[in-house]
């Protein structure tokens, strides 16, 4: 698994397509699971994962447990790592700026960043963009 980190049109589609020009892609619905995402694969591809953090944001509408709702995206992790093929997760960063006031804002930054750090600790590349411009972290 690889994962692509940065904030909004950082590059991460761009890099994306650019090293992975024959990859399919798919959105993260709402309540979907790794299986899904595994079903759009179509088996030992590359596919671009993307919509994490608009499916962490219904995800958190539907469920007020923290414990349940780490368990849900960890169980996706889990699943796209252990794939066959490679999965490419497309991540938000949001921790950079001001914390938002409202409490469920709040609860998505936090959540995104703990699964951005799960998703980088299961990811065997993790690339970092900002302004266009690509680091490698792991």
């Amino acid at each position: 698994m690889q994962s692509l980190i940065g904030g909004a049109c950082s590059g991460r589609r761009r890099l994306a397509l650019e090293r992975f020009p024959n990859a399919r892609w798919h959105r993260l619905a709402a309540g979907e699971d790794a299986a899904a995402c595994l079903e759009a694969q179509g088996g030992g591809e590359v596919l671009v994962v993307d919509g994490i953090a608009d499916w962490l944001a219904a995800a958190l509408a539907e469920t007020p447990d923290d414990d349940t709702l780490r368990d849900t995206w960890l169980g996706l992790l889990d699943g796209l790592a252990a794939a066959p093929g490679e999965a490419v997760l497309i991540l938000d960063e949001m921790g950079r700026g001001i914390v938002p006031m409202d409490p469920m804002a709040r609860r998505l930054r936090d959540h995104n960043g703990w699964l951005v750090q799960a998703a980088a600790a299961r990811s065997h590349t993790v690339w970092q963009l900002r302004h266009g411009l690509c680091k490698q972290l792991k």
